[in-house]
């Protein structure tokens, strides 16, 4: 009798444990809304890039077709195409991250394996440290260009600031040869 009784436990024990485990694997699929936030966002930031190149080309086609005056135009103009460089590359991370979490935690993308030539091997994610590596160059991109987009609005009356600059340019610097030393082993 008592063994029958210890066979019930353990099998009730192991449907729990299979019903637990089955759960447990099936929460992954939360990681969903991750990757669909994430691809609402860089539409947005595409959009809205786009939109604000073509406000600035109306701008342009304003200034030099019409003869419209505007104060600071070619820092105007050189402001808002690093702003929309930078848009478009949070918004690749953003693409980045979607497409990494959803082929770590829900499946492979098999049409981007079929098309290896055009995917370059880009855009498939085989770890987390694939994942962060990918996401740490462009967003070292971003950090760089968003440095530059400041430099325009540096006044170099002191030499104390033409000397920040030059400091960051070379950590800059050294950051990029660091990456790319890092990548490549």
């Amino acid at each position: 009798m008592k063994l029958i009784q210890v066979k019930i436990i353990v099998r009730g024990s192991d449907v729990v444990k299979e019903m637990f485990e089955k759960i447990l694997w099936s929460s992954r699929y939360v990681v969903l809304l991750a990757v669909i936030s994430s691809i609402v966002g860089m539409l947005l930031l595409f959009l809205l890039s786009a939109a604000d190149m073509a406000n600035l080309a109306w701008e342009f086609i304003e200034y030099s077709l019409l003869g419209v005056e505007k104060e600071n135009f070619h820092i105007t103009v050189v402001s808002h195409v690093i702003t929309a460089v930078d848009d478009f590359l949070l918004a690749t991370v953003l693409l980045i991250f979607a497409l990494g979490l959803y082929e770590l935690f829900i499946s492979k993308l098999n049409i981007a394996e079929d098309e290896v030539e055009n995917a370059n091997n880009i855009l498939m994610i085989s770890s987390l440290d694939d994942l962060k590596d990918r996401l740490g160059k462009v967003i070292m991109m971003i950090l760089i260009v968003t440095f530059f987009k400041n430099v325009l609005y540096v006044t170099f009356d002191n030499p104390l600031n033409i000397l920040y600059m030059g400091a960051g340019i070379l950590m800059i610097s050294l950051a990029g040869y660091f990456s790319h030393k890092s990548s490549s082993h």
